[in-house]
């Protein structure tokens, strides 16, 4: 897979150059989690669910961040990050009205067309509900073009779930089955505790005929996959999301080079077999 741009007005210079566009607001989503809602033309807010945008910090520096909102929402580009890094912490100081460089979007995007007519399980883990969720959205839009439909959503405890509203409207009004778990409980919680792979078992689900999209950190990714093959799901259809230090998105830098791919470039999103291997190899 290679990547797919958006062309607009100004053809490629939208994925060489940063073009200044206006937050027009700022959401806590956690502790140290946040979403930018940024202004912008219908053509800059074309995207595929799946495909990031590299965001600009002026006089800070660059960074990938998934799109994270609606790709039926035009005007309005969202991105959902944590602050882990010295761009993503000056751009969650960031308040309305303040400028932000994009450029983009890059990246595959979630192969949604291949699960039309199946069941469709959705796996998150931590922040890697952000880039699955532009696939919710499509998914609500388009509910009667799949089976059953499953996400299965971890986080490290009750105060780092994200997008708590749209959990319920998606499981009270889109037919989506949510199935939450935390790491660590608190006093109140009095849902599930443990790994995400726990739920899959019980995950109301066809195995033989779904598609399954997983996104979180890698050692989570690894150990879905394992747990959905057992299940009976065929690995060409568990598709994966990674996240990598991607500094150029067109793949001439080389920090995101994962084996023979580029993940700025061939992925973010990869079929599960075409990264098995190289996951299962221990770090040096």
């Amino acid at each position: 897979m290679s990547t797919v741009p958006v062309a607009d007005a100004s053809g490629s210079a939208a994925l060489l150059f940063p073009r200044p566009h206006r937050v027009r607001r700022r959401v806590r989503e956690t502790a140290d989690t946040f979403t930018l809602d940024i202004e912008t033309d219908e053509a800059a807010a074309t995207f595929r669910p799946g495909q990031f945008n590299m965001l600009y910090v002026f006089g800070t520096g660059e960074v990938p961040i998934s799109v994270s909102g609606d790709p039926r929402r035009p005007g309005t580009l969202v991105h959902t990050t944590r602050a882990v890094g010295t761009v993503t912490r000056v751009m969650e100081r960031l308040r309305a009205g303040a400028t932000i460089g994009i450029r983009g979007p890059f990246g595959t995007p979630w192969p949604l067309d291949a699960a039309a007519g199946k069941d469709v399980v959705l796996i998150a883990g931590g922040i890697g509900l952000a880039p699955l969720r532009p696939l919710l959205y499509e998914i609500a839009a388009r509910r009667g073009d799949f089976g059953r439909v499953v996400l299965v959503y971890g986080a490290r405890g009750p105060v780092d779930l994200l997008f708590r509203r749209q959990l319920e409207r998606w499981r009270d009004g889109a037919g989506i089955a949510v199935a939450i778990t935390v790491d660590r409980a608190r006093p109140g919680w009095a849902g599930n505790v443990g790994v995400v792979t726990t739920l899959l078992p019980s995950a109301p689900f066809t195995p033989a005929s779904a598609v399954a999209f997983v996104c979180g950190p890698e050692i989570m990714m690894r150990f879905a996959a394992d747990a959905l093959r057992r299940r009976g799901v065929p690995e060409e259809h568990i598709f994966v999301s990674m996240e990598r230090n991607m500094k150029c998105a067109t793949g001439l830098c080389g920090h995101c080079q994962f084996g023979p791919s580029f993940v700025c470039k061939d992925g973010p999103v990869f079929p599960w077999p075409r990264v098995r291997g190289l996951l299962s190899v221990r770090e040096a």
